[in-house]
């Protein structure tokens, strides 16, 4: 008992001592103000809350603590506190503490309604309201005294992007709490995985007042759902029931990976056991507080200050935003020692009405210098530097720890500057790293040290394909749907892709077809079919079209199958007993005839003067003369035959030759154009319909791309009916072009060949692919497992069994427009007309007219006499050099002194070639004198 009796004396003893300081810096007596400038600060509280009761202790601990170690200044923080629970009481409070400017600034409230509030009253007095809680509001260029010393919550939104990016995980779940800050903290969330491209594939919204029946309803709905990543921002009363009801949904095992915010990861320690047990193996993040002497000081006042004061509110322990409300009010404090003693007359300099006209409201004068020197302030806190940046905390470092049985694990740190980082260093040059692998060990839900993947089959164990039924094109999509089962299997080409790639992903899947459109419904839509995911379908596989409106809603994977739309008309060939007529117009035949007829009369102009000298000859002249008006077609069926002599007449029949030549080629090239090209005259006008396949794409693009009115659009469904449609005509209730995509049409002609054809240009798509919800990880995993199916060996027996032989998706196809080939005219030959024309107008004035022979005879006379100028200055020439040969010899003699042949003239004619010379000389100068004597004749008669 004495020694009881002892120790309990010694513990009173040092309650007492500890607390003495306390006592004395908040009771403040009427003799110790006279010493002491005042300085009037309101603090708006909700001390039922764990924020308020926190908030409220810190801040009477900040204040002992200060003077105590500042006994010299003189000036003195003096709190008027407010109990205010909720939106009106707060504003009430509020009201009081700055009516007749009783207060030169507000600590508080706590919630993002009231303080917004507050923070304008503030702005109207000039007295700065500073908060210190993460649902505050944040503050506005346009109120400069609004301030909060906390962080900003873009920071933590990068904070947790960073990570979710580092551990590869291509999207999240997002549960917030159904307030204004949890939507606050949304829109920032959002942004920051914007910028790393994670999607969110769903957020849920879980209001306080739900019951536990409603959250496992929430939580059965995201079971269901692929993504296994969930990211938690909500207080720690939500947070506690939350992970309590997601064990017992399953949701913490194996697989699953859950992130909370510093919204919840800084009031773990208030959590009881049960909750703390069911949380193990989540991420969290909280700002970093480095451990100091003074920070355990701290430590161990605040636990003894629970002991005596018995705090009214729920807070067990304190954390970073008591440490944040500390510094605050010190940094205060330090901002109105600053300032010094101020006449508290001088405080206000006016009023002013507040817009009730019922309370007057003096504006500040020192709230101003209070505010500009506070935001100045730079010092070392207990949660590290205290510095404000534009009305708030600067970034700190994010702690990263995993929670552990009841205990918690730093696994790493995030800076700013840094990224993600095993130790914090504050050495060498700044680098950013965004990979988790330096990262301590994580322990995930289910005991498991695998890191999850981010996504899964859903909790139904298999996914869910979903398949349309479709009345034609069942080469790609075959539906069938047991009646007494409703179990639904499919076949085909799309069916057959998917089955291969399966082997291909790293991972195993079962697989359940739910089908589509079993009613048969006309008006169903591949659209609509897309719509239903994810709420019945997990992906569709089917001939499904990539196309850009759709990939609004859902992802795609890559392509597997041809791209393109295309045009098939009706294959219009023009073959009758008259198409060997078709290469040439009218007007080109017209000319044809009458060039040879014409050409024949130029050339019994030509040959009527000329005798037949030709002994060899066996036809009369008579003959001869009749058969020349046949000479533009003979010559070219018997060229051997020497039909003319006329000189003039050869020189004529040349150019014609050259004509006909090129009108041979020319009708050749056409006529074989003809026979093998289409003879198509399509075009788009009030008397056309144009086909297109039910439920596709094709009738929105055919309206939007080509501009093609909804009244001229009619839809089928097979091949059969396509065919049907295009026999009987636009004008008898068919159409007369298909507009589809080139698998289907490929389909089509192949039946049809010989009646259809494809034409005009190949307009863009992305061909079939699979559907998958948006940002869906299983997107990336089947693109790959097309790429080797594709490409692999087993693609064309795929095309073989469900197209048959011929069919290949690697078969080239023009993509150029069929044309007419058009009739070659007279035009297109013009010229070569006026060349032979000219040349034969030419030759009939040379030979049949007195001036053309005068021409032609004078011409001949000067081209002889040219000709024997020429050569007579030749012979000068040569007998020179025979001289100069001679004189040479006289002088040298045949060989020089080495014996070779010194000269350098040729050779003299030998006597024959002199004989032959002599020969032509004179039979020139006889033609000569035989056309002079001819011209005489003339110009005598």
């Amino acid at each position: 008992m004495p020694i009881t009796k002892f120790c309990f004396i010694i513990l009173f003893l040092w309650f007492i001592n500890g607390n003495y300081s306390f006592a004395a810096a908040i009771n403040v007596k009427d003799n110790e103000n006279s010493q002491y400038s005042l300085v009037h600060i309101g603090v708006v509280l909700d001390l039922d809350s764990p924020m308020g009761s926190m908030a409220d202790l810190c801040i009477n601990m900040a204040l002992s603590d200060f003077y105590l170690e500042h006994p010299n200044y003189r000036t003195r923080l003096h709190l008027r506190r407010k109990d205010a629970e909720g939106l009106l009481n707060t504003n009430i409070a509020a009201l009081e503490l700055l009516k007749r400017g009783e207060v030169q600034g507000i600590l508080g409230p706590q919630g993002p309604t009231e303080d917004k509030f507050v923070a304008e009253l503030g702005g109207k007095v000039h007295v700065p309201v500073i908060s210190f809680t993460a649902s505050s509001a944040l503050p506005s260029a346009q109120n400069r005294y609004s301030v909060r010393t906390i962080p900003n919550d873009t920071y933590q939104a990068q904070a947790l992007a960073a990570i979710c990016k580092g551990y590869e995980w291509p999207e999240v779940v997002i549960l917030y709490e159904d307030t204004d800050y949890g939507y606050q903290f949304l829109s920032h969330l959002i942004k920051a995985f914007q910028e790393v491209e994670i999607g969110i594939t769903y957020m849920s919204s879980i209001s306080i007042s739900s019951d536990d029946n409603q959250i496992l309803k929430e939580f059965n709905k995201l079971k269901e759902k692929q993504t296994r990543v969930f990211l938690v921002h909500m207080n720690v009363s939500l947070g506690h029931r939350l992970f309590v009801l997601a064990k017992k949904a399953g949701m913490m095992t194996e697989g699953y990976a859950w992130i909370i915010t510093e919204y919840l990861s800084n009031f773990l320690n208030s959590m009881d056991f049960v909750a703390r047990a069911s949380m193990e193996g989540v991420l969290g993040i909280r700002p970093y507080v480095s451990r100091s002497e003074k920070l355990d000081r701290f430590q161990e006042r605040w636990r003894r200050n629970m002991v005596t004061k018995k705090s009214t509110g729920s807070i067990r322990d304190f954390n970073v935003y008591g440490l944040w409300v500390y510094d605050t009010v010190c940094s205060l404090a330090i901002a109105a020692e600053k300032i010094g003693p101020v006449n508290s007359s001088l405080l206000n300099v006016n009023t002013s009405k507040n817009g009730t006209d019922d309370t007057n409201m003096k504006i500040s004068a020192f709230g101003p210098k209070l505010l500009s020197e506070f935001s100045n302030t730079k010092f070392r806190g207990l949660s590290g530097d205290f510095q404000l940046i534009n009305g708030q905390l600067k970034p700190p470092a994010f702690e990263i720890f995993n929670v552990i049985g009841t205990g918690e694990k730093t696994v790493g740190f995030w800076t700013l500057d840094r990224g993600i980082s095993r130790e914090l260093s504050s050495t060498g040059e700044p680098t950013y790293s965004a990979s988790t692998k330096n990262l301590k060990n994580v322990l995930w839900p289910g005991d498991s040290v695998t890191r999850p993947k981010g996504w899964a089959i859903p909790a139904t164990g298999k996914l869910r394909v979903g398949v349309p039924v479709k009345n034609g094109f069942r080469e790609f999509v075959n539906v069938t749907i047991d009646s007494a089962t409703n179990f639904t299997n499919a076949t085909g080409f799309s069916i057959d892709i998917f089955l291969a790639t399966l082997p291909w992903l790293p991972f195993p899947i079962n697989y359940e077809f739910y089908h589509y459109n079993d009613s048969n419904d006309i008006n169903w839509s591949y659209d609509g079919m897309l719509h239903r995911i994810p709420q019945m379908f997990d992906m569709v596989v089917g001939d499904t079209t990539i196309w850009a409106p759709r990939a609004n809603y859902v992802d795609f994977s890559l392509p597997y199958s041809e791209s393109g739309v295309i045009l098939v008309v009706k294959n219009k060939k023009p073959f009758d007993m008259w198409i060997f007529i078709k290469p040439l117009r009218w007007d080109l035949w017209l000319a044809i005839t009458l060039a040879c007829v014409l050409m024949g009369i130029v050339l019994r102009l030509l040959e009527h003067r000329v005798q037949n000298t030709n002994e060899e000859s066996i036809r009369p002249r008579r003959e001869r003369l009749r058969m020349i008006y046949w000479s533009p077609i003979a010559v070219l069926a018997f060229p051997e035959r020497s039909m003319v002599a006329n000189s003039w007449s050869i020189f004529v029949l040349v150019f014609w030759l050259f004509m006909a030549f090129i009108l041979m080629q020319s009708y050749t090239a056409n006529l074989s154009a003809i026979l093998t090209v289409d003879q198509l005259k399509f075009a788009f006008s009030e008397d056309y319909y144009v086909g297109y396949q039910e439920g596709s794409f094709m009738k929105e693009f055919l309206k939007e791309q080509l501009h093609i009115h909804e009244s001229r659009l009619k839809s089928y469904s097979s091949v059969e009916d396509y065919h049907k449609a295009m026999s009987r005509g636009s004008k008898r209730g068919g159409i007369d072009a298909i507009f589809d995509e080139i698998p289907y049409m490929k389909i089509f002609l192949k039946k049809y060949d010989s009646q259809y054809k494809m034409v005009g240009p190949t307009y863009r798509t992305d061909g079939f692919g699979f559907a998958f919800p948006a940002h869906s990880p299983l997107t990336s995993y089947f693109s790959r497992a097309i790429l080797a199916v594709t490409q692999g060996p087993n693609m064309t027996s795929i095309e073989r069994t469900n197209f048959g032989p011929g069919y290949s998706s690697q078969d080239p196809l023009s993509s150029t427009v069929s044309q007419q080939t058009s009739s070659l005219t007279f035009y297109n030959f013009g010229g070569l007309f006026i060349i032979v024309g000219s040349v034969t107008l030419f030759a009939v004035f040379c030979s049949e007219t007195s001036v053309g022979r005068k021409f032609t005879a004078l011409t001949a006379l000067y081209s002889q006499m040219c000709f024997n100028f020429i050569s007579s200055k030749f012979r000068s020439r040569h007998n020179d050099r025979e001289e100069s040969h001679e004189f040479i010899q006289d002088v040298a003699g045949p060989t020089s002194s080495e014996g070779r042949d010194v000269s350098i003239f040729e050779e003299p004619l030998s006597r024959g070639e002199e004989e032959i010379y002599e020969s032509d000389q004179q039979n020139e100068s006889d033609s000569a004198e035989v056309e002079l004597a001819s011209i005489n004749e003339e110009r005598n008669s």
